[in-house]
């Protein structure tokens, strides 16, 4: 499927079996999250990545 990057507007490919939580990098240089809303599914940029070492 073809969503919108929501920084630049260009579009982007993401696959339709995409999952929620799924990281994507766009040829803008962000890095998008697919998220599940209640019409389907959407781009957000990436908040931030952190090393999660359970604790």
């Amino acid at each position: 499927m073809r969503l919108e990057c929501p920084v630049c507007g260009l579009p982007v490919e993401v696959p339709d079996d995409a999952l929620p939580g799924e990281v994507i990098e766009h040829d803008c240089g962000t890095v998008l999250e697919v998220v599940h809303d209640g019409d389907g599914v959407k781009l957000k940029p990436l908040d931030d990545i952190r090393e999660d070492w359970g604790e």
